[in-house]
C-alpha cells in the first residue's frame, strides 16, 4: 500500500510537467499553423517536436513566437521564445505532410516536360530534398536538366525554364530612361530564359546587355 502511494504521489509531480509540455506544443503548433495561412501553403498534417530541454523552456505562460525571416516552412529550425525582456531560443523540428511533385513516367534530359510527366502525391514533406516542387504549375513548360524516375520527387534544380532567347537569334532591344525610349535589332549572344540577362551585338557592332522580357524582347534602363 505504501509503494501503490509513493508511486501515486510521483505520477502526481509528473502531471504539471506534462502540461506545460503540451501547452507549449499546442502553442507552437498554432504558431506555425497560423504562418502556413499567411504564407498561401497547405499542410495537411503538421507535427511539432520541441528538441530543447525543458530546463530552457521560456519561463512565461503565453511567450510570443518569432522566426528569422528566411527561415525554411518545415524541417529543423530555431524559433525565438519572448517572455517581456526575456529571449530563449528553441530548437524544434516541424513534420509538414502534405502534396508534392513526383514524375509519372520516365523523363529524359532535355526534355520539356508536361502534364503527363508529373503527378501529385502526398507524404512527409520536411523529408524531401531541397527545393521540391509544390505544384504543376512550378514546372510547367521546364526542361529538364537530367533523367528523372517514375515516382521521383522533382526539384527546381532538376529543370529549368525554356529558352525565351537563343543564342544567333534576332532580337528587338529596348532602351528607356526618363521620358524617352529607343527600339533598336541586334543578335543574341547566348540563350537565356524570361528575366534573366543577355548579352546583344547590336547591328552597329556594339555589344550592350539587357533583360529578356516576356515577349523576348530585350530591355535596357537607362
Amino acid at each position: 500500500m505504501r509503494g501503490l502511494f509513493c508511486l501515486l504521489a510521483g505520477l502526481c509531480g509528473l502531471l504539471p510537467i506534462l502540461a506545460s509540455a503540451n501547452d507549449l506544443t499546442a502553442q507552437l503548433t498554432q504558431f506555425f499553423t497560423t504562418r502556413y495561412g499567411e504564407s498561401g501553403l497547405r499542410a495537411d498534417t503538421l507535427t511539432v517536436v520541441v528538441k530543447t530541454p525543458q530546463s530552457q523552456w521560456p519561463a512565461c505562460d503565453n511567450p510570443q513566437f518569432s522566426l528569422p525571416g528566411n527561415s525554411r516552412m518545415w524541417g529543423n529550425m530555431s524559433v525565438a521564445a519572448n517572455c517581456d525582456q526575456n529571449r530563449r531560443y528553441l530548437q524544434v523540428q516541424l513534420q509538414v505532410t502534405g502534396e508534392y511533385i513526383v514524375a509519372a513516367r520516365p523523363v529524359r534530359r532535355g526534355t520539356p516536360l508536361t502534364g503527363d510527366d508529373i503527378k501529385l502525391q502526398q507524404g512527409r514533406l520536411d523529408t524531401l530534398p531541397a527545393r521540391t516542387v509544390m505544384t504543376a504549375a512550378e514546372v510547367t513548360d521546364a526542361v529538364a536538366l537530367r533523367d528523372i524516375m517514375p515516382g521521383q520527387p522533382v526539384s527546381l534544380m532538376m529543370v529549368r525554364k525554356p529558352w525565351r532567347v537563343k543564342a544567333g537569334q534576332n532580337v528587338t532591344v529596348t532602351a528607356s530612361g526618363e521620358g524617352f525610349a529607343i527600339t533598336s535589332e541586334g543578335r543574341a549572344m547566348n540563350n537565356a530564359t524570361a528575366a534573366q540577362r543577355v548579352r546583344v551585338r547590336m547591328n552597329n557592332g556594339q555589344i550592350v546587355n539587357g533583360e529578356v522580357g516576356v515577349d523576348g524582347n530585350i530591355l535596357i534602363s537607362l
